[in-house]
C-alpha cells in the first residue's frame, strides 16, 4: 500500500470532518467517526490535526474560504455598485449559500472556543468589509443615499444573519421569496434607492 501526500490526506480528512459537522454538528463530532469514515485510524487524525479542535476549526475555515472565493469572484465581475451589491447580498443569504449550517454551528461553538471565535470573526468581517465598500463605492457614484455606510452594511447583513438562521434552524418559518422581499426592503430603506 502507497501513502498519500500529506496534502492529499489532510484534504480528505478535512473532508471528511465537514461532512460529519453537516450530519452531527461540531458538537457531535468526534476523531472516531471521522477516522471511521475514512477507514484510518484516530491516530492519523491526531498525527496532522494534533486535536480535534484544530480540526474542525481548519475545516471551517477551508469551508468559509470557498465561499469567500465565490464573493470576490462577484465583486470582479464589474458593474454598477447597485447591481454587484444584490449579487454579493444575495450570495451572502440563505437562498444561495449552503454553508449556514457550517456558520450557525461555527457561531455556536465560537461562543466557547477563542480560536473558533477569531477565525469566525476574520472570515466574517470580509463580507462585511465587501458590503461596506460596494455602499461606499455607490455613494460615491450617487447611486446610493447614505450617511453611515458601515452602518447600514451592518445592519443588512444582521438581517441576512438572522433571516439564515430561520431558514436553517426552523425551517419553514421564512421562504426564499420573504426573504428576497424584506432584504429588497431593507436596501430601499438603508441605500435610499
Amino acid at each position: 500500500m502507497t501513502r498519500k501526500a500529506v496534502a492529499v490526506r489532510r484534504e480528505e480528512i478535512v473532508l471528511a470532518a465537514l461532512g460529519q459537522i453537516r450530519a452531527r454538528g461540531i458538537a457531535g463530532v468526534r476523531a472516531a467517526d471521522v477516522a471511521r469514515s475514512l477507514d484510518v485510524s484516530t491516530a492519523l487524525i491526531f498525527y496532522h490535526f494534533g486535536t480535534l479542535e484544530t480540526l474542525v476549526i481548519e475545516a471551517f475555515r477551508q469551508a468559509a474560504e470557498k465561499e469567500l472565493a465565490k464573493l470576490d469572484d462577484e465583486l470582479a465581475r464589474g458593474g454598477p455598485p447597485d447591481a454587484r451589491l444584490r449579487a454579493v447580498l444575495a450570495r451572502y443569504g440563505p437562498a444561495k449559500q449552503d454553508g449556514w449550517q457550517l456558520w450557525i454551528e461555527a457561531g455556536v461553538a465560537a461562543m466557547r472556543d477563542a480560536a473558533l471565535r477569531a477565525v469566525l470573526q476574520r472570515l466574517d468581517l470580509r463580507w462585511r468589509d465587501a458590503v461596506v465598500a460596494l455602499i461606499a463605492e455607490g455613494v460615491g457614484a450617487g447611486t446610493f443615499r447614505c450617511p453611515d455606510p458601515h452602518g447600514a452594511a451592518w445592519r443588512l447583513t444582521a438581517l441576512l444573519d438572522g433571516l439564515a438562521v430561520q431558514v436553517v434552524a426552523r425551517q419553514g418559518t421564512v421562504t426564499a421569496g420573504d426573504c428576497a422581499r424584506w432584504v429588497e426592503q431593507a436596501i430601499a430603506y438603508e441605500l435610499g434607492c
